[in-house]
C-alpha cells in the first residue's frame, strides 16, 4: 500500500504545474483506474493532493507544501546549487539543472534556462527518471559500487519500457563509457534531437546522490563541444561536491 501511494505521489509530483486525470496517473504510477481513484481521493481527504473541481485534474496539495517546507531543513540543497546551476546556464547557453536520487529515481529539484533560443524540453522541475534513462541518473548509476549497480538492475521496473536503448546491456555500456570520461551522456534517447550530458556531485560520505545536467538540441552537442561542456559540468559538479561536504 504505501508503495502504491509513493508512486502515485511522484506521478503526481512528476504533473506539476498542469496536474493530470485519474486514468494519466494509474498508467504511470501501474495501477488500475479504480485502485488510483481510490488512493487519490484518500490522499486528498487529507490534503495531500487537490483536484480541479473543473476539470478533474489532480496536483500536489498545501500539506505537501508544509511537509516540504519542514524537511527542506534537512534535505533541500537549492540555495547552495543555484548559483552553480545559473552559472552553467550562462556559460553555456544551454539549461541547466540539479537533480536528486530518490530510491531508484532522480527528481529535478532546480533548473535555469540559457541564452540559446531552441531548447530541450524533456526536464523540468520535478520530473523524475529512473537511474540510468536521462543523463543525470546515468551519471550516478555510473558512480556507485560495481555490487549496487547489480542490484538496480535486479530490482528495477524494466527501463527497457523507454526503448530498446534503455535495455540492461545498453545501459551498462553507457556506464563504462561514463566511468572513462567522468560524465555520462544521452545522445537524444529520451526524445529526438534532445541530448543531455550530467555529472555526479557527492555527499559527506562520498556517495553520488545529486547531479548536475545540461540538455539543448542535437546541433549545439557536437563532439568537441560535448566535451567542452562534460568538462564545465565535472568542474561545477566538484565545487558543488565540496560546498556540500563542508
Amino acid at each position: 500500500m504505501v508503495a502504491r501511494v509513493a508512486a502515485l505521489l511522484g506521478a503526481v509530483s512528476a504533473a506539476e504545474p498542469a496536474g493530470a486525470s485519474t486514468t494519466e496517473l494509474g498508467k504511470v504510477a501501474g495501477l488500475a483506474r479504480p485502485t488510483a481513484h481510490r488512493l487519490l481521493t484518500a490522499l486528498a481527504e487529507v490534503g495531500l493532493i487537490d483536484r480541479d473541481t473543473k476539470n478533474g485534474r489532480w496536483s500536489l496539495g498545501p500539506e505537501m507544501y508544509l511537509l516540504g517546507a519542514v524537511a527542506a531543513n534537512r534535505y533541500d540543497v537549492s540555495g547552495q546549487a543555484r548559483d552553480v546551476v545559473n552559472r552553467l546556464a550562462a556559460e553555456t547557453g544551454e539549461s541547466a539543472f540539479l537533480s536528486a536520487r530518490r530510491g531508484d529515481e532522480t527528481v529535478c529539484i532546480l533548473s535555469a534556462e540559457g541564452s540559446f533560443p531552441l531548447r530541450s524540453h524533456v526536464l523540468r522541475e520535478g520530473v523524475r527518471f529512473p537511474l540510468g534513462v536521462a543523463s543525470a541518473g546515468l551519471a550516478i548509476l555510473s558512480h556507485l559500487p560495481a555490487g549496487e549497480v547489480d542490484d538496480y538492475f535486479s530490482r528495477a521496473r524494466p527501463v527497457g519500457d523507454w526503448g530498446a536503448e534503455h535495455s540492461e546491456e545498453s545501459i551498462r555500456a553507457r556506464i563504462e563509457a561514463t566511468r572513462i570520461t567522468g560524465y555520462a551522456v544521452n545522445p537524444a534517447l529520451i526524445v529526438e534531437g534532445s541530448w543531455g550530458i550530467g555529472a555526479a556531485v557527492f555527499d559527506q560520505n562520498g556517495r553520488p546522490s545529486w547531479a548536475l545536467s545540461l540538455t539543448g538540441v542535437e546541433t549545439r552537442f557536437k563532439p568537441d563541444r560535448r566535451h567542452e561542456l562534460g568538462t564545465l559540468l565535472l568542474e561545477q559538479a566538484h565545487l558543488l561536491s565540496g560546498r556540500l561536504r563542508s
